[in-house]
């Protein structure tokens, strides 16, 4: 009974545990206003759904890493939004012939985990490039506007990628900075790639059988939580997430309730960012609840349709839906990626493939 106890606190303490920043106090405030200046620039112009898609692509400002030099920061910056900038755009091409969904889905989700895995890449890494690629999948948007809206989002990572300059500027003039890290393969790299995206895919799959309302968001649900290194971080990253979700589809319901104007949209949207960058790396859960009115913002508002159309209570319940399944899929994903009696076979497998490919590459 006492070992039942003390395990029962441990998870309690590790759920509820707040971590100590280790980014710059001011990191949050650029990663906020850089997301959110196109948002008040389509509120100005009266296009707010075409600030939301730029501001998909600032939200590669989150990649910029706070160690090496000015040029592997900004090189950094730049292959995320060129890869921000080809999902959204390939997305929007995919979803016009249905079929195609689930093998582009594939396609994206092993490409992000494999470049964020090798170039060892912090979070977010790719889930912001993934999100922006699976919600152009199921975005409503006929062929003729695939140019316009891929034009937006690339001026959105442009300017991010304007702020990373100035920022990682004043970083290096204020700071000592650590050298770049150096990257080698890691072992399993392939094996556990391929595993996340078959889950990813299981997830999407099961949503569009469903004909769930939105099955991209599965997918994302699933990816963000099946990256845990360990099956304890996975176990702990499903209950922030789910918690999260549910207290914050209930602030959800609040600030759609006051049917903000586009003003009001971008504020909410600036504010937002500022809550999730600031508590992310202390506590996700915490995060997570502002994370779940940000991502309904974006998705709705950015769609261009009024909420009122279609109800924000179907949203809210779908949202709900969305995320318990997606984290069903990644639980059970990540118990058999962690399997170790499935380990050996595999990474003979990915032994093989590497040794094929150093013969052909002589």
């Amino acid at each position: 009974m006492a070992n039942i106890k003390q395990l029962l606190y441990g998870e309690f303490e590790h759920l509820t545990q707040v971590r100590q920043s280790k980014r710059p106090w001011h990191m949050p405030l650029i990663a906020a206003l850089t997301i959110s200046f196109p948002v008040f620039v389509g509120a100005y112009f009266g296009a707010l759904a075409s600030g939301i898609k730029a501001s998909l692509g600032a939200m590669i400002i989150l990649n910029l890493p706070l160690v090496g030099h000015l040029g592997y920061r900004l090189v950094t910056v730049m292959s995320w939004g060129f890869a921000m900038v080809l999902c959204f755009a390939l997305g929007l091409i995919a979803q016009q012939l249905p079929i195609l969904r689930l093998p582009f889905m594939l396609i994206m989700v092993f490409s992000v985990c494999m470049f964020g895995r090798y170039y060892r890449q912090p979070p977010p890494a790719g889930l912001f490039t993934l999100m922006a690629g699976a919600i152009a999948l199921f975005i409503p948007l006929p062929l003729s506007q695939v140019m316009p809206a891929t034009g937006l989002v690339m001026l959105g990572s442009g300017f991010a990628l304007l702020m990373a300059f100035l920022y990682s500027a004043y970083l290096l003039l204020t700071r000592p900075s650590n050298p770049v890290p150096t990257f080698t393969y890691e072992p399993d790299t392939i094996i556990e790639s391929v595993m996340i995206t078959g889950f990813v895919g299981l997830a999407l799959a099961i949503a569009l059988i469903l004909e769930m309302s939105y099955p991209y968001w599965v997918a994302v649900s699933c990816f963000i939580i099946i990256q845990g290194i360990h099956l304890r971080t996975i176990w702990i990253k499903q209950l922030h997430r789910m918690l999260g979700t549910l207290i914050g589809t209930g602030l959800t319901a609040v600030m759609l309730s006051w049917q903000l104007p586009v003003w009001g949209v971008a504020v909410a949207i600036l504010v937002m960012m500022l809550c999730i960058e600031s508590l992310v790396d202390r506590h996700y859960g915490l995060a997570v609840i502002v994370i779940t009115p940000l991502t309904i913002f974006i998705a709705e508002y950015g769609s261009g349709l009024p909420i009122s159309a279609h109800g924000y209570h179907e949203v809210i319940q779908t949202r709900v839906v969305d995320t318990a399944l997606g984290c069903l899929v990644a639980l059970g994903g990540g118990m058999l990626m962690h399997a170790l009696a499935i380990r050996p076979p595999l990474r003979r497998i990915e032994n093989g493939l590497l040794d094929k490919f150093q013969r052909l590459s002589k």
